[in-house]
């Protein structure tokens, strides 16, 4: 059976692992939407390969460019904020949901409306609405499945498992560039540093995320809301390995652990697969080559972003959306040279620290318009933050 299948994020490093598993058994899948940013020429690229029936660049001035590169081959070409919620409404058995940034959001909705499987690599998805997401899923009978390594390695380990016996959920994390640098050096670490990961292949937004450890804090929030466990019951250890991705603690005292290469197909791969597990093209491992797994606990110093996000689940309602939206313009900064990289949680607690008096915070409905008035106060207040620092 033929399955319809749509990448939201196809050109970013979660949508191309995606096409790299699709396309070697492409005669399964009827391709129904591609949709990328300004890289139109891998998305056109990727397009004509897999004969998808649209292809969608989120930036309007690039609409030209994908036209005349899909010129006479059939694909629609197509562009903007509307275009994509087009493509979302679109029927398919399977979405990938790896547009980053709060951008993902409403086209994961649109899906789910469906009644799609979602695989969800777009984290902020849940982090900024949570309860809207799942709840938009159990209403129209659809599935969200993990895409993010570390979920995808809890969902595993809870197969035949009864949630109410968990008692603890550990994510790892590798603690990225700067996991072994002295503090001081911290605040002189530059773009450039703060770009290369030392175990993963990511984009550079989620590679200067992770050495912030503000990637591990959106998962944070990410773990609470899609496993509907308490915050206290969710840890986080440094693994500078990054072959542990998770870790589920019984009741019974036992701990489940997920082991495999850092590589993100195996995550995508379960997520296209499931409920069956299939051969993937990845490393295995070789323990007795490994030798020895290695932990350490996180310092909060170093890694501030990670106490902030559990102020966050302890406010719930609406800080989610803001302390996202105040991360994405914090990061826009340090990329642009308006702040240093320890300035980025600085400025995110600002932006906390400012909202956490608004009774819209907490106790706001959690909607989509809610949700997009929260994210555009919160960059309002970030920029503010930014600019007071120049």
């Amino acid at each position: 059976m033929v399955r319809r299948v749509s990448i939201f994020g196809a050109t970013g490093s979660i949508g191309q692992n995606t096409i790299d598993l699709i396309a070697r058994d492409a005669e399964a899948y009827e391709i129904i939407a591609l949709t990328g940013g300004a890289n139109v020429d891998q998305l056109a690229a990727d397009a004509l390969r897999l004969r998808a029936q649209v292809a969608v660049t989120a930036f309007e001035d690039r609409l030209d460019d994908l036209r005349a590169l899909l010129s006479g081959s059939g694909v629609e070409a197509a562009a903007g904020e509307a275009a994509l919620l087009e493509a979302a409404e679109r029927p398919a058995d399977w979405i990938m949901s790896a547009i980053v940034g709060a951008a993902g959001l409403a086209p994961g909705l649109a899906a789910l409306r469906h009644g799609t499987t979602l695989a969800l690599a777009n984290k902020e998805s849940l982090v900024t609405a949570g309860p809207l997401l799942m709840a938009t899923a159990r209403d129209h009978g659809a599935q969200v499945l993990p895409v993010d390594s570390e979920h995808s390695a809890v969902f595993q380990a809870l197969v035949g498992e009864d949630i109410a016996a968990v008692e603890r959920i550990i994510i790892t994390a590798s603690g990225g560039a700067f996991r072994d640098w002295p503090l001081e050096a911290l605040e002189h670490a530059t773009l450039a540093e703060a770009s290369s990961h030392p175990n993963w292949d990511m984009g550079q937004r989620i590679t200067i995320d992770s050495a912030s450890m503000f990637n591990k804090s959106l998962e944070l929030i990410e773990t609470k809301e899609y496993f509907v466990v308490t915050p206290d019951q969710i840890e986080v250890v440094v693994h500078p390995e990054s072959l542990i991705h998770a870790m589920v603690g019984f009741t019974d005292g036992a701990i489940m652990a997920h082991v495999g290469p850092p590589d993100m197909r195996h995550a995508i791969g379960y997520a296209l697969h499931w409920p069956v597990r299939r051969a993937l093209p990845v490393h295995r491992l070789d323990l007795a080559q490994i030798g020895t797994f290695s932990f350490r606990a996180p310092d909060e110093d170093r890694w501030p972003a990670l106490r902030l996000a559990r102020a966050v689940m302890a406010e719930g309602g609406l800080a989610g959306a803001a302390f996202n939206a105040a991360k994405e313009r914090s990061l826009d900064g340090f990329i642009a040279g308006e702040i240093k990289f320890t300035e980025m949680a600085a400025v995110v607690e600002d932006v906390l620290t400012q909202l956490s008096g608004d009774p819209g915070l907490s106790s706001a409905e959690i909607t989509l318009d809610t949700v997009r008035q929260m994210d555009h106060l919160a960059r309002q207040r970030a920029a503010e933050a930014i600019a007071a620092r120049q």
